[in-house]
């Protein structure tokens, strides 16, 4: 039997999937499908390679009304750049949801997976984000620092934005490469509580193993997304940021309990049980209540989902159908 597979680079994946206002709802749509309680997601196969200060993730889903699933693979090797290489790499594999054939094989070295994440970001602060927000702040100085902020704007449209990380330099450096892109006084802010207090919307996006955001610095009309903590061992938020919040949102909450900033929250005995947290897809839903008025103090805690990885793979298959600048080999 002859079938064709087609075979993406990153170069040409950047060209054909933007982080946009599509791309977000593409991801908004894939919460809310997960919510409804048909999708098939199973637990992330993660591995630590702590010989090579290394990691690899594996995640998939299959959510019915889609005609194909993905499966993610995501390596990062931390040690790398000190030969040249990049920390990050990784593929995703589309499969057909009919047959099970192969459809598409997107070598984005984790580019997808940026897309997908700060996507997921904005659809945190669409939903649980004050509805003015003058001053955003990201703490992080890596690519998801950016992306975040660029994402969170189109949903957000804040006036300034600070940026706080460990490394002054970088900070400086992120903070003017986001300036340039949101074309918006953008600030290298060396005090992480003055950021927080400053601020209606936060995004953390650090590997941080110890909390790098004081439940003291939370105030009225504050939204955060942790979004760093997708590991055993990461902790972005002090525990008590979780008794402080009137709502709690988990991307997946079985998920968060294992990875996520509620792991940290559960083993401090922070929090006792998970009956109150809600599910990102449920608020979208309506099954659950978000915001509830401007001065609450919301939480969003999301570790990456299979099914975004299914949505925006499937979306970029749609955005490549008849495309002729990809290859496409016969098997």
């Amino acid at each position: 039997m002859v079938h064709d597979i087609q075979v993406v680079t990153e170069q040409q994946l950047r060209g054909a999937v933007h982080l946009d206002l599509a791309a977000i709802d593409c991801v908004e749509n894939a919460f809310a499908k997960l919510a409804s309680g048909t999708v098939v997601m199973p637990p992330v196969l993660s591995m630590a390679l702590r010989e090579t200060n290394a990691e690899v993730d594996v995640k998939t889903a299959y959510v019915p009304g889609l005609e194909g699933f993905a499966i993610k693979v995501s390596p990062g090797f931390f040690n790398n750049p000190s030969i040249g290489l990049p920390s990050l790499n990784g593929l995703m594999i589309l499969f057909s949801a009919k047959t099970g054939m192969v459809e598409a094989v997107f070598l984005d070295n984790g580019y997808l997976t940026d897309v997908r994440t700060a996507a997921a970001g904005a659809v945190a602060a669409r939903h649980l984000a004050p509805k003015s927000v003058m001053t955003a702040g990201v703490m992080g100085t890596g690519v998801q620092a950016r992306l975040q902020l660029e994402a969170a704007r189109l949903v957000r449209p804040f006036k300034q934005a600070l940026v706080w990380g460990r490394s002054k330099e970088k900070a400086e450096a992120t903070a003017n490469d986001l300036e340039k892109c949101l074309g918006i006084p953008v600030s290298a802010e060396s005090d992480p509580e003055k950021l927080v207090r400053e601020s209606q919307l936060v995004v953390t996006t650090t590997p941080a193993t110890t909390p790098i955001l004081k439940a003291d610095w939370l105030h009225e009309g504050l939204h955060i997304t942790a979004m760093g903590s997708d590991q055993e061992d990461k902790n972005e938020l002090d525990p008590a940021c979780f008794s402080k919040a009137d709502l709690t949102v988990c991307d997946r909450i079985s998920q968060c309990e294992v990875m996520g900033e509620l792991r940290s929250a559960l083993s401090s005995g922070m929090i006792k049980e998970t009956g109150e947290i809600a599910e990102i897809g449920q608020v979208i839903a309506g099954t659950h209540n978000g915001r509830q008025s401007e001065s609450d103090i919301t939480l969003c805690d999301l570790t990456g989902t299979g099914v975004q990885d299914t949505a925006i793979a499937t979306y970029t298959r749609t955005l490549l159908a008849g495309s002729n600048v990809v290859t496409t080999i016969t098997v």
